[in-house]
């Protein structure tokens, strides 16, 4: 029997890495599709180098959607690739509308020329529901996004509702809450924090300056979210689902975890930046999974404290 292919955008990325490796483990032919870039930052998958086959493309080119699609020839397609970053999509906002929005329509057009047989998985985003309607967020919580990244992301989760409905395609959405590990990106604040409780440590930093301490997010571990994507596409019907702990915790909790296991007083290397601060600030995310665990059997397995640990001792290492 021939191996299931997949094909990862964002492959390079915190959540394509894991995913890879996750995937790899089911027996499947890996296929990622990377950005051409002055730069290329392949080290989160360094490791997977010789087990996956790597394509050009670049969600803003239909043309070299259709070339890796056609090159890779998936049964599944995994779409995480996205201009990330909640802070740029200030800064940037039309770039991210055409990456985080207009990108996922290139990339559901081209697999209905190459293969509209493929299952689709569009990473969508709890930032989409910004200014909270109920607490706890679920499926049929209404959207309020709160930024262009935001915006962006229930762009691409709705035309993947409507390609589904319209065309018959195998097309989930995963609506992820904030999911973290020892691989995320040190513009994210967990990772900023963990990183600057080791640096100070070591003694190359002296002061972590920080935003909003009181803002909270209900905070998952990656490896475990990057299962429940699967998951999705292996069910009979196409659905979309909410992934989180169902539990929020503050940036000052994240902080007081972090330092503790760094041996640090926070008082003493910890300051406030109103700059650091957003423009329209999302206060309370707490993700209701309960549709994902009931039909899919996930369960996270990394709790928050486990999780900030595990990425304050691996940037330790790191620093080291």
């Amino acid at each position: 029997m021939p191996k299931r292919r997949a094909l990862i955008t964002g492959i390079t990325g915190q959540d394509g890495s894991y995913l890879a490796e996750w995937l790899l483990e089911q027996g499947y032919e890996v296929h990622g599709m990377v950005r051409r870039a002055s730069t290329e930052k392949f080290d989160r998958i360094d490791h997977l180098r010789d087990r996956i086959r790597l394509h050009q493309g670049d969600l803003l080119d239909h043309r070299s959607l259709v070339d890796a699609l056609r090159a890779s020839q998936p049964d599944e397609i995994y779409n995480l690739a996205a201009m990330s970053f909640v802070a740029t999509s200030w800064i940037q906002p039309t770039l991210t509308a055409e990456f985080t929005g207009t990108g996922v329509v290139r990339l559901l057009e081209a697999m209905r020329e190459v293969c509209p047989d493929a299952r689709f998985y569009q990473a969508s985003s709890s930032e989409m529901f910004g200014k909270v309607l109920e607490v706890p967020q679920r499926e049929t919580t209404p959207f309020y996004p709160r930024s262009p990244y935001g915006v962006a992301k229930v762009y691409g989760h709705f035309i993947t509702v409507n390609y589904r409905e319209s065309y018959d395609l195998y097309a989930s959405s995963g609506i992820l809450f904030n999911h973290e590990s020892p691989r995320r990106g040190l513009e994210f604040v967990t990772r900023k924090i963990t990183w600057h409780a080791a640096a100070i440590k070591l003694g190359l930093r002296k002061e972590l300056s920080l935003g909003n301490l009181d803002a909270e997010r209900d905070w998952g571990y990656a490896g475990d979210y990057v299962r429940a994507m699967w998951l999705m596409l292996q069910q009979d019907v196409p659905e979309d689902f909410v992934v989180a702990t169902g539990v929020a915790h503050s940036v000052r909790k994240c902080l007081e975890i972090a330092f503790d296991q760094a041996g640090l007083a926070i008082d003493e290397h910890v300051r406030i930046d109103p700059a650091l601060q957003r423009p329209a600030e999302v206060d309370q995310l707490i993700g209701d999974s309960s549709k994902a665990r009931e039909r899919l059997g996930w369960e996270p397995q990394v709790d928050f404290e486990q999780l900030i640990r595990m990425m304050v001792d691996a940037d330790l290492k790191l620093l080291s």
